[in-house]
């Protein structure tokens, strides 16, 4: 059985934002064995799992992508929609639009210190359209 639902994440500025909570508030009741797909409609914003203790993680990568791919390079040619929208584009490459992660018992089947994170790109961002698609 394949179940699918598409809903708005809450705008966030930017940034790598923990949201394991507020995906699972919008899905159904999960099967006991399967495979949840996540697709974030938007290419200035991605999708990733990384820690979701320690805060610090969030920040840490928010600066490393900062200056992985930083504004108002004199090459861009994309420029548009200020001077964040190419930088978030390129990151937003790099770290992907789409998530596939298991279902045990019941449950997501992340490690004990792992979490969804929303990465952000805008400086403000409008709420983000995701796809979760639950493959039985």
């Amino acid at each position: 059985m394949i179940q699918q639902v598409e809903f708005t994440l809450k705008g966030k500025n930017r940034g790598f934002h923990l949201i394991t909570d507020e995906v699972l508030y919008h899905l159904p009741k999960l099967p006991q064995v399967g495979l949840l797909h996540l697709f974030i409609k938007h290419t200035s914003a991605g999708l990733t799992i990384n820690e979701n203790a320690d805060p610090d993680v969030q920040t840490d990568l928010n600066t490393i992508f900062d200056q992985l791919i930083r504004e108002r390079e004199p090459y861009y040619i994309h420029t548009c929609e200020g001077a964040d929208d190419m930088p978030a584009h390129a990151k937003s490459t790099l770290v992907g639009v789409n998530l596939t992660i298991p279902i045990t018992n019941g449950r997501l089947n992340l490690g004990t210190w792992q979490g969804i994170y929303l990465c952000e790109f805008r400086n403000r961002a409008t709420g983000r359209k995701i796809v979760a698609t639950i493959i039985e």
